[in-house]
């Protein structure tokens, strides 16, 4: 008699146990399908992940201006979007194809210059042999150079090599970036047309990720964020690079465009404009001279200055960003993701940074012991 108790014992344990079973199994089973869905969908959009975030990024910080021009055009959203974008190509295009113009006309005459003999390289002074580690072969090379040019070249022809290489692949990536940037734009065209929309799917997102309470202070928080990096510092860069070639080209600056480009790259990651400028500037005096000269001097120091005061007032309007991740920001996205993410990689950064400090203020307001009173 006990046996058969203990048998009729563990067969309704089993039965109760199979439901539990078959619905782990069927969650398991669930779950299984659901992250290998997301993670086809992610390897399908991964090589236009970077251009649509860098497209809502624009939509985010142009939200201001497209409907003040919304206004203007009575309240037409497609048209104002319309005009935004064609303005928005105009102002990445026209300094593109100046900076190829000058790299192609510039490579072009060296070319002919070496090949008719009339490209002389001053003698270096005597002070370069002095210099620390590097000196005596700077200086030899240099000495090289000013007797016979041609001869130099070929004795550096590996390292010529390696730096042309170095120079074909970043072409190659600016011109990839310059594709993704118009097709940003593009896209940032269809999200500020429907901007509403948007708007709703974002804080959507923010509620089904942090909750109805905290979800449209965050939602509020990273568009704040991201209009605060993008006018604060990609905006300022990209005026201080616009003014910086169009001084560069009215002084007659061999390679504007590229000094411009280099302007921009160091506005973008935080450091000192004036560093780039210094060499066309001291190109002005050793080879134009005069007035011209003079007028770039101050034109690039107004430049530089243009940072400490733009950059308070607009940067300010959102959150408090360390430099530090902004510079890591840029160089990092702009290791990984090219010419994009130098502008993506430091927006992003900020986010994450302006969220994560926004989560651990939250965590210590929550454990903080209750007042007495």
């Amino acid at each position: 008699m006990s046996g058969d108790d203990d048998r009729d014992r563990m067969s309704e344990s089993d039965d109760q146990l199979t439901p539990a079973i078959r619905s782990a199994i069927e969650i398991s089973i669930r779950l299984g399908a659901i992250i290998l869905l997301v993670a086809t969908c992610l390897m399908i959009i991964a090589p236009f992940l970077g251009i649509v975030v860098w497209a809502l990024i624009i939509a985010i910080a142009a939200d201001g201006p497209h409907e003040v021009l919304t206004r203007w055009l009575g309240g037409r959203r497609n048209w104002a979007a319309a005009v935004a974008v064609v303005v928005s190509l105009a102002i990445l295009i026209v300094p593109t194809l100046q900076l190829s113009g000058t790299l192609v006309s510039g490579a072009q005459a060296f070319a002919h210059d070496l090949s008719d003999g009339s490209l002389h390289v001053p003698p270096p002074p005597d002070s370069v042999a002095g210099w620390p580690v590097v000196g005596p072969q700077v200086y030899e090379n240099w000495l090289l150079a000013s007797e016979n040019l041609a001869n130099a070249l070929t004795h550096l022809s590996p390292q010529l090599q390696a730096i042309s290489r170095w120079l074909l692949e970043a072409a190659g990536a600016a011109g990839a970036g310059i594709l993704q940037m118009v097709g940003s734009l593009l896209i940032a065209g269809v999200m500020l047309a429907r901007g509403d929309e948007r708007r709703r799917s974002i804080e959507r997102f923010a509620v089904r990720m942090a909750g109805s309470v905290r979800g449209p202070a965050l939602a509020k928080l990273a568009n704040a964020t991201v209009r605060s990096v993008v006018q604060g510092i990609l905006g300022v860069a990209l005026l201080q690079a616009v003014l910086a070639g169009c001084g560069f080209i009215l002084a007659g600056v061999p390679a504007a465009g590229l000094w411009a480009l280099l302007v921009l790259v160091a506005a973008v990651v935080q450091l000192p404009v004036g560093i780039v400028m210094v060499v066309p500037v001291l190109y002005a005096f050793s080879s134009i001279g005069g007035l011209t000269s003079i007028v770039l001097t101050i034109w690039c120091v107004g430049i530089s200055l243009l940072d400490n005061l733009l950059k308070p007032m607009l940067f300010g309007r959102g959150v408090s960003v360390p430099s530090l991740v902004i510079f890591m920001g840029a160089i990092g996205g702009m290791l990984t993701m090219g010419f994009v993410g130098l502008f993506l990689g430091s927006v992003v950064l900020a986010l994450g940074f302006a969220l994560f400090m926004a989560w651990l203020s939250e965590s210590e307001f929550q454990t903080e012991p209750p007042s007495d009173t």
